[in-house]
């Protein structure tokens, strides 16, 4: 069983940076404006479907994946809510000579200074671009979900000309000519907004609609909705209570929530976790309803055409399976041989004992932290059923009991 609640360790979703068209205002000398950058030429191979491009999900639930840049193999996450393809300003693959300023990109967290650099060529799968360029800018790990950096967020420009089918099951994807139909299942529509230049759909939350929503392939939370969307449509007496998130422009707290029922076009989802951003957050500031991440697709095979005006879900063995919730309250990252807290969540056990943000833990029931946490058997235990009792050790030799309970 995946845990995808402990990410960092607690990913109930660790949503990545989610940036929408640069703004080239107020850019300086010599700036280069989306508008104006060479948008390259790209070509599927006539195999382009047998090209399978192989990925591991990140603890964040991110599609993590090597490609090539100007020959230059680099790791990349595949990332549908990213207007222009981003490589990280420390990057092996950045030339600093042809970097040129890039204006600048809302993201979750707050606003980022680009730079631009163009590129000969960019190779994924059986897709390659010739010319063209990267937005670059600071990929902190922690904004991709992971507890180590990428170089590379892959985005609307180098995708949405294609359909790209996602098989999570098998971990792989590949890009195909728009209009093919790899296999059947449930649709919905999609789209690449205008002016935001994302992949977009559309939701149904108790009796409402929201739209737009981003479809995020590189945010891991599963459904994001502004806090108006939320006030209209959650049905009523549902408890809930807060997460923490980090884009690239740092950490935000939300909203969280287990929804009885979510449609995306024909598909039924149950018991969905749901989060909800504050007043005035990056969806509401970029005129969106909210996101469709990872989190949820990671529980079907899709295929994403918007060229086609749709999103195609084919269920599997794990679709809709009950989400992890958290009975511990507690949030944290991953540092080596140690845990930090992250986040304190509302209303769980572990703000009713005091524990702070910045605490630190080394044993968990007196067993070291491992370095392969996130996926080991030990990270288990801030999911545990209500009731369960468990010593938690403090990096000062201190020890904690915290008892465990359902609280939203």
């Amino acid at each position: 069983m995946r845990l995808r609640f402990l990410a960092i360790v607690p990913l109930l979703a660790a949503p990545t940076l989610s940036a929408h068209e640069p703004a080239a205002n107020a850019a300086p000398a010599g700036d280069t404006s989306p508008a104006s950058r060479d948008q390259g030429v790209a070509r599927l191979a006539p195999d382009a479907e047998a090209r399978w491009v192989p990925f591991d999900l990140t603890p964040g639930n991110q599609i993590r994946f090597t490609m090539q840049i100007d020959g230059r193999s680099v790791t990349a996450i595949l990332d549908t809510g990213v207007s222009y393809t981003l490589l990280a300003k420390t990057s092996p693959a950045v030339v600093r000579a042809k970097l040129k300023a890039g204006g600048q990109a809302t993201a979750i967290g707050g606003s980022v200074a680009l730079q631009w650099m163009p590129t000969r060529t960019t190779t994924l799968g059986g897709l390659t671009r010739a010319g063209g360029g990267v937005s670059v800018a600071e990929l902190p790990a922690l904004a991709t979900g992971s507890a180590s950096a990428v170089d590379l967020l892959v985005g609307r420009d180098l995708l949405a000309a294609h359909a790209l089918d996602i098989d999570y099951a098998t971990h792989r994807f590949r890009l195909i000519p728009s209009g093919r139909l790899p296999f059947a299942g449930e649709t919905a529509p999609l789209g690449v907004s205008a002016d935001r230049r994302v992949y977009e759909s559309a939701i149904r939350l108790g009796t409402r609609t929201l739209a737009p929503m981003v479809v995020d392939t590189g945010d891991g939370s599963a459904i994001t909705v502004t806090a108006a969307g939320w006030r209209r449509a959650a049905p009523p007496g549902l408890r809930t209570t807060t997460a923490i998130a980090f884009g690239l422009g740092g950490a935000v707290v939300s909203g969280l929530a287990i929804a009885p029922e979510i449609r995306v076009g024909t598909l039924v989802a149950r018991e969905t976790e749901v989060r909800i951003e504050p007043e005035n957050g990056f969806s509401q500031s970029i005129g969106t309803a909210g996101r469709i991440g990872s989190g949820f697709l990671q529980h079907y095979r899709v295929l994403l055409d918007p060229l086609a005006g749709r999103m195609v879900f084919k269920r599997t063995t794990v679709a809709d399976p009950l989400p992890l919730r958290s009975t511990s309250g507690l949030l944290m990252g991953v540092e080596s041989d140690r845990l930090k807290v992250l986040h304190v969540m509302r209303g769980g056990p572990a703000e009713a004992d005091g524990w702070k943000v910045g605490d630190l833990i080394c044993t968990i029931d007196g067993v070291k932290i491992p370095r392969d946490y996130p996926t080991s058997p030990i990270a288990t235990w801030a999911v545990r059923p209500a009731g369960s009792a468990v010593t938690l050790g403090g990096c000062d030799g201190t020890s904690r009991i915290l008892t465990l309970r359902n609280f939203y």
